[in-house]
């Protein structure tokens, strides 16, 4: 039967001599890595090299610039919702009492709004009205709220991006029969 190759390596004595020289190579006892009274030994560590101390200095100078980006843009942003938060209470005050719509209404005013087409339900004199410009919708907390032209230029002076439609009477945009040239379609 044919031997494997380390049984032949066995039986040459090569591997015994490899094993041999390895043990002479080795110290006779090594260092245990408890001395005394249970303390780890700590090996010294190799010097760094300038070219390391300069990379890790890199490093922690590139971590303090990220997180002082980081604090800067999180108060930014508080700043922001702050701002936010007290412009949305004063239009609520400001509309409060101020809305003109009615539940028991019949006539639909369509207008775009955010790319699509919104609608109010209004009687034929908020119509009329709104059409001639002397009412105005804003969005607030979710709703269209028809309100008079005053408070309509109020809430634009806040926030234009509540204001919805103000329609301007000297641009003469509406047609012969009463309806505004942005409702032709």
């Amino acid at each position: 039967m044919v031997d494997s190759l380390r049984d032949q390596l066995l039986k040459s004595g090569i591997v015994k001599q490899l094993k041999d020289d390895k043990r002479q190579q080795q110290p006779a006892t090594k260092p245990s890595a408890f001395q005394g009274k249970g303390k780890p030994q700590h090996k010294p560590r190799p010097a760094r090299s300038q070219e390391e101390i300069d990379l890790a200095k890199a490093y922690a100078i590139r971590a303090q610039t990220e997180a002082n980006e980081r604090k800067r843009a999180e108060r930014e942003a508080a700043e922001q919702a702050r701002l936010k938060r007290e412009r949305k209470a004063r239009v609520q005050q400001l509309l409060e009492g101020h809305a003109l719509n009615k539940a028991d209404v019949d006539q639909v005013r369509h207008f775009e709004y955010g790319g699509k087409i919104r609608r109010v339900y209004v009687d034929a004199s908020q119509l009329a009205d709104l059409n001639a410009g002397k009412l105005g919708i804003v969005q607030h907390g979710g709703r269209y709220l028809l309100v008079t032209q005053l408070i309509a230029e109020q809430v634009r002076a806040m926030d234009a991006h509540l204001l919805v439609l103000l329609v301007d009477p000297s641009a003469g945009g509406v047609g012969e029969d009463g309806v505004p040239d942005d409702l032709m379609w």
